[in-house]
């Protein structure tokens, strides 16, 4: 086997097996490698040390059976033996989920999660979101302090486990996207600055130095990024990527990281013959990063669109603090405007941010499934200051909209039974002094909010995760049930109604009044009403019920009567009713 690794400024390199040490010799065809070929099989323990040092994990390690501190293990990617054949999975038309390895089940494994399979095919969502599985310190995190970007976390199963979720995932019809992390990496357990420049104080980070992009040494560092995401692609048969605040990745190259990247996937989407795709999240509200790269954009195939969200959450909720004051004040009409112009910050002054922000989409040219839409996502629940979820009823309404809106839906892990559980901030770092630093960081920011510090979960207590784990026995409970058979009934809509998965921007109208909001997409009215107290709501043609939540009545006018927090789909002109 060919052992190799990048460490530019090593006058030797050792490669520890097992308990032979051996050297490895300078790769003549490239500046800064140094490799060796030597006798090994899957499994097989290994370290590097550089100049007598002490042994450190491989960069591009496979597999890190003792944590992110421990030898490295060969894997052998193909002896895995795929059960279903996969032709992939596009990203149009696709209802996303979002999971969370560790809290989806109790047992945090990708074995118990995949027995859960058949719940989400019944949901009948397209694709599993999964949050970052790179190895982190510890068994319990969210897994955004990853260390080894090829390698899969250990107490999850680790590579063949993951291997053996997507293999089911793919009999079950269902792709999988996986979360990657490439604008930081932990603060503990990082082996990366030993072997070379893998990171600039060129630039700074809200994690500190950022990862190098542009400084010398950075073709390799790139080199190292987009072979890790190629990796997930080719090897354990991904769908796609989503790729952790692309903002927050410092390039001043001609070239940017992103459009190298994107021109590396489509490159193996093509080799491979089926689609590939990878979805930013960014906070720039920038046209250019989902743009063609031959248009000058960044060639990404999709971003989520939290404008979309904090307009939803602000609606359902009332909540007006920090970011969503701008929405906020627009009421029902921040969705409309969301869902006309794909943005609500388009260009348009920022309270929060003091400043003009954003960038005008083309409504007329984007397809609006380069957008993810939702109503939660790991972020706006986990960085609430106890984790707390959305209602049920506020869920409703939420679903409605999510479900029925031209972009990319994508729901939150339990939120289709409006999962009584939180989900909260959790940690496992063994270094005393980070984990106490972590947890008075945490207190202190929602202490300044008007939070008792004594009020907020401590990372570090198992008890934190272990309360975000999902309770598989609610489904099956009435007050749950309910809101069930709400979301299989809006997929199963979209899902056989071209209409709602139209993507044009500009066929959408949409209408505020008061605390209500009524949708034209084709011949369907998506009416909501966000208030306390019953509705009556005019249209613009008469309609029948096609769904509704709590049920609604259509009066002479045409009028529709909408209960307290009640949402509806109608449709025009003469139709069965569906449900």
């Amino acid at each position: 086997m060919l052992f190799e690794v990048w460490a530019p400024n090593a006058q030797q390199v050792e490669i520890l097996i097992e308990d032979r040490r051996d050297a490895l010799g300078p790769d003549p065809s490239r500046t800064g490698w140094w490799q060796a070929e030597l006798p090994a099989a899957d499994g097989t323990r290994y370290a590097y040390a550089l100049d007598g040092g002490e042994a450190l994990p491989d960069p591009r390690s496979r597999r890190q059976p003792d944590g992110p501190d421990g030898p490295s293990a060969v894997v052998e990617q193909d002896a895995f033996a795929w059960q279903a054949p996969w032709p992939g999975r596009a990203l149009p038309g696709a209802v996303l989920y979002e999971l969370h390895v560790g809290t989806f089940t109790p047992e945090g494994t990708f074995d118990a999660a995949a027995e859960r399979l058949p719940h989400l095919a019944r949901l009948g969502i397209t694709h599993i979101e999964l949050m970052p599985v790179c190895p982190f310190p510890g068994t319990n995190g969210w897994g955004y302090e990853g260390v080894s970007l090829w390698a899969v976390h250990e107490p999850y199963g680790g590579p063949a486990a993951m291997k053996r979720f997507v293999d089911a995932a793919h009999q079950h019809s269902l792709g999988v996207v996986l979360d990657v992390v490439h604008n930081h990496l932990g603060p503990s357990g990082n082996h990366l600055p030993p072997f070379g420049p893998y990171f600039t104080d060129r630039h700074h980070t809200p994690w500190g130095d950022a990862v190098n992009l542009d400084a010398p040494g950075s073709d390799e560092v790139r080199d190292f990024l987009i072979g890790s995401a190629l990796s997930w692609l080719r090897d354990f048969r991904l769908d796609g990527l989503r790729l952790d605040a692309v903002h927050a990745l410092v390039d001043t190259r001609a070239l940017h990281f992103l459009e190298e990247l994107s021109t590396a996937v489509d490159g193996l989407s093509a080799a491979l013959g089926r689609p590939l795709f990878l979805i930013g999240e960014s906070d720039l509200n920038d046209p250019r990063t989902t743009a063609p790269r031959e248009a000058g954009g960044l060639g990404l195939h999709a971003q989520w669109n939290d404008d979309f969200h904090h307009a939803v959450h602000t609606a359902v909720t009332g909540e007006a603090q920090a970011y969503y004051a701008d929405f906020a004040a627009a009421g029902p009409g921040a969705v409309a405007r969301v869902l006309t112009h794909g943005f609500f910050h388009d260009g348009t002054w920022s309270s929060f941010r003091g400043r003009h922000h954003g960038r005008p989409l083309d409504t007329a040219e984007v397809s609006a499934h380069r957008l993810l839409g939702y109503a939660q996502t790991h972020d706006q629940i986990g960085n609430r200051a106890v984790g707390d979820r959305l209602t049920a009823d506020q869920l409703g309404a939420a679903a409605a909209l999510v479900l029925t809106s031209p972009f990319t839906p994508m729901l939150f892990m339990g939120e289709e039974w409006g999962a009584s559980t939180p989900w909260q901030f959790f940690t496992d770092h063994d270094d005393p002094e980070l984990a106490a630093a972590i947890t008075r960081g945490r207190r202190r920011e929602f202490a300044a909010h008007g939070w008792a510090e004594q009020d907020v979960p401590d990372p570090q207590d198992p008890a934190t995760r272990n309360r975000s784990c999902l309770d598989w026995a609610e489904p099956a409970k009435a007050e749950h049930r309910e809101l069930l058979d709400w979301y299989r009934a809006l997929i199963a809509l979209r899902r056989s109604e071209p209409a709602l998965t139209d993507p044009r921007l500009d066929t959408v109208t949409a209408t505020a009044g008061g605390r209500t909001l009524l949708i034209a997409r084709g011949p369907f009215r998506i009416v909501v009403n966000f208030s306390d107290t019953a509705a009556r709501v005019p249209l613009d043609a008469p309609c029948e019920v096609v769904l509704s939540r709590p049920r609604c009545a259509l009066l002479p006018g045409p009028l529709v009567s909408l209960p307290a927090r009640g949402a509806a789909v109608l449709r025009t002109g003469d139709v069965t009713v569906k449900g």
